[in-house]
């Protein structure tokens, strides 16, 4: 391998390139050796047995993990075809069985909730809110700006409207 200490690990080809030439050296320079590492003895014959079955395991993990995309690629395929279905199927059943809780229950649903009615004081705050956001923005029905018309000239041309007032910000 060629990193340097305090580097990051080495790719799995760079890892995968690195094995197969310890096994080619092995081969070609030291057949018949025996090594000792450790306290264990190793044969060169050994040694090229062990390298070879971290290559297959490594070899075997890319081709899984390869295998993995392409079944979590089928999998969001078949998600995203079936998911508007299954939306549309419980929603059919809510609506076709409405509040019989027990068979809603055996498919996995519950009743839709009623809504709860709104106070007057919420009435009045949202329409309170709805006033002031309109004003804010400066919005008009359509009646209001149907009535804004601007003032047309003898020779038929439209002066510039007057520049409109900055809003004043809070």
């Amino acid at each position: 391998m060629s990193t340097t200490a305090n580097t990051l690990k080495p790719s799995k080809a760079a890892a995968l390139a690195s094995i197969r030439d310890l096994i080619a050296g092995t081969q070609k320079h030291t057949p018949n050796g025996s090594f000792t590492f450790g306290n264990a003895t190793h044969t060169a014959a050994s040694l090229v047995q062990m390298f070879q079955s971290l290559l297959d395991a490594m070899t075997a993990h890319d081709a899984a993990q390869a295998t993995a995309k392409d079944r979590n690629l089928a999998l969001r395929d078949e998600v995203t075809q079936v998911r508007p279905v299954i939306q549309a199927y419980r929603r059919y059943l809510v609506v076709t069985y409405g509040d019989a809780t027990q068979t809603l229950a055996d498919y996995g649903l519950k009743p839709l909730k009623a809504k709860a009615p709104r106070s007057t004081e919420q009435k009045a705050a949202s329409a309170a809110k709805a006033r002031a956001t309109r004003k804010a923005r400066g919005t008009t029905s359509k009646k209001q700006k149907a009535s804004i018309k601007a003032a047309v000239t003898a020779a038929g041309t439209t002066p510039t409207a007057p520049p409109v007032p900055a809003k004043p910000t809070s």
